[in-house]
């Protein structure tokens, strides 16, 4: 290890600032499907159990019901897949929370319950990548329910109702398939178009067709229409990513994905032939790869090409070990999460709070990837969490008007959580609040007066007692992982130069090809662990100028690379 990156930085190289944490970003396309498909899940369950007069279990069919905010970016068989494993792993959760609320009455062992299951939760969803909720709905409901009264002879029934609840969820994500079966693909594809049409930020855009590529991998390829179908899709990705289509054309496209209307039917270059098959003889990139097949951008040509080494995907193909092994800076995080979360929930219970899980559930909702991220989220929440209390205080009227009436509001909170989540966390968060204050009234009334002040002094407790464990336990090994994808860089570069110098007779465009895309994922490996060691707490200092060096020396490499492999670009000048 270089003797320049053996100095400390007293702090992130990034500042805490507070504008950027709060600003706004434009609202995602397609969130209404996880909205409606929640909506339905959960009302369908708190509508039955309103008309049984048993409101009181809907805590119970909740865990199952939001598991219908997950898997909406998936072709449809790998979403039927994902969600069954999502509302296991669920029922999975709840089962031992209620296992430990009926066996002890120690409020010290059911927050450390609570916690042990907050850092599960995280080191899982983070290893499979499974996206947003991610971890915080599997450890918002356990935590609920480590803190429920509750008899070791009622455990099975209440584990039915989850799992119930669960089934039903499945069926409502499920359900769009019987009208669009392709719609997952040619909606993503349809945005990664779009997005190439417009003036957005390049990070934005090659992060759009990157999901796009995600879900177009995942179709399986049954059928000879299927295969058909799914090279369309592919060649549409292409034709965006190499900058050769008109903005106006490209938005015709998407708005023909968009109809119900046939795939667009383009007749590929020769370039993007030869490009397509050389893809398709990839090992993993057929019918039946994996979830989560590694997508990056080339900095050299500008294309985004499916060829990058399988990552972990929520599927779980991929094995979950190799993603906590030893030095993983998933341990790490799971660290954090586990000692903060009992903190907060610990502090909580001293303070003479009834419900110590919210402290619980904030801690776990402030744990990011390195220090500065963590204070974004903590401070998000808290703001998100201040105005929530005040729209629940303006709700309270309803609360006198019936069940009926309570059931609807949630429902209309939850609705319109999903409808801001992607615009920002904080304003979110203003819907979150009065949600989960409403559902704690489905059991049984609770004083407002009670609620709003454990509320906001768990919330500010989870926050102080999250940021702290995050200043207190950096991970260490951030600074080495960047070291380590240097000398990644390195050799990926020299063999990749290799290749280049050796007679043309003597290489093939298969090696020229993963050749290119293994220094692509060098170099994104390399930026992501800078991203984050810049982000970390009490680090050594980057070795910033050898990775801008790796950076500009492996662009003009990966530029002949393209050029070797695509004829349109051998007529370019090469790159300086």
């Amino acid at each position: 290890m270089a003797t320049e990156t053996a100095t400390r930085t007293p702090g992130p190289t990034r500042q805490l600032r507070v504008r950027s944490a709060l600003r706004l970003r434009q609202v995602a396309a397609g969130w209404h499907r996880p909205a409606l498909s929640a909506v339905i899940a959960l009302g369908a369950a708190d509508l039955v159990l309103l008309a049984l007069g048993r409101l009181d279990l809907a805590l119970y069919t909740s865990g199952g019901g939001l598991c219908a905010l997950y898997a909406h970016g998936l072709p449809y068989a790998a979403r039927a897949r994902t969600l069954g494993w999502v509302v296991l792993s669920m029922t999975a959760s709840v089962a031992v929370a209620l296992t430990t609320a009926a066996s002890t009455d120690s409020t010290v062992v059911r927050v450390a319950v609570a916690a042990l299951l907050a850092a599960v939760h995280k080191m899982l969803c983070d290893a499979i990548r499974i996206g947003p909720p991610a971890n915080l709905i599997p450890t918002f409901i356990a935590a609920s329910c480590v803190f429920v009264p509750q008899r070791l002879a009622d455990v099975p029934a209440h584990l039915a109702l989850t799992l119930a609840a669960g089934a039903f969820a499945w069926l409502v994500c499920m359900a769009p398939a019987l009208l669009r079966p392709q719609g997952p693909q040619r909606h993503a594809v349809a945005r990664a178009l779009e997005a190439a049409a417009g003036q957005g930020a390049p990070a934005a855009r090659a992060a759009t067709a990157a999901a796009a590529w995600r879900t177009v991998l995942l179709v399986p390829a049954r059928s000879t229409a299927a295969v058909a179908d799914r090279g369309r899709l592919e060649l549409l990705l292409i034709r965006a990513g190499s900058g050769t289509a008109e903005p106006g054309q490209l938005r015709l496209w998407a708005g023909a994905l968009r109809s119900r209307g046939p795939l667009p039917d383009l007749s590929p270059t020769g370039a993007e032939t030869a490009e397509l098959a050389d893809l398709d003889a990839v090992p993993g990139s057929g019918a039946g790869a994996g979830t989560g097949a590694g997508v990056e951008r080339s900095s050299g040509g500008g294309h985004l090409h499916r060829r990058a080494p399988l990552t972990p995907g929520t599927d779980g193909r991929v094995p979950l070990l190799r993603t906590l092994r030893p030095g993983s800076p998933l341990l790490t995080i799971g660290a954090r999460v586990a000692l903060g979360c009992a903190l907060a929930g610990w502090a909580s219970m001293e303070l003479g709070v009834g419900r110590p899980y919210w402290a619980v559930v904030t801690a776990a909702s402030v744990f990011q990837a390195n220090t500065v991220l963590s204070w974004n989220r903590a401070l998000n929440r808290v703001l998100g969490n201040v105005i929530g209390l005040v729209l629940f205080a303006v709700l309270l009227p309803l609360t006198g008007l019936g069940a009926a009436v309570l059931v609807l509001a949630a429902l209309a909170c939850q609705f319109a959580t999903e409808a801001t989540i992607s615009r920002g966390y904080w304003l979110a968060s203003v819907f979150v609040t009065p949600m989960s204050l409403l559902m704690v009234q489905f059991a049984q009334a609770q004083p407002a007066g009670e609620l709003i002040a454990d509320r906001a002094l768990d919330t500010v407790v989870g926050a102080a007692v999250g940021l702290a464990c995050c200043f207190l336990i950096t991970d260490r090994h951030v600074s080495d992982r960047a070291e380590r994808a240097l000398a990644a860089v390195a050799a990926t570069r020299a063999e990749a130069a290799r290749l280049l110098d050796a007679p043309a007779r003597q290489v093939d465009r298969y090696e020229l090809g993963w050749a290119r895309d293994r220094l692509t994922n060098a170099l994104v490996e390399l930026r992501e662990a800078a991203d984050t060691a810049g982000g970390e707490w009490r680090q050594r200092t980057l070795p910033e100028d050898r990775i801008s060096a790796a950076e500009q020396r492996s662009h003009p490499v990966l530029a002949e690379l393209s050029r070797r492999l695509d004829p349109a670009l051998r007529g370019l000048p090469t790159a300086a």
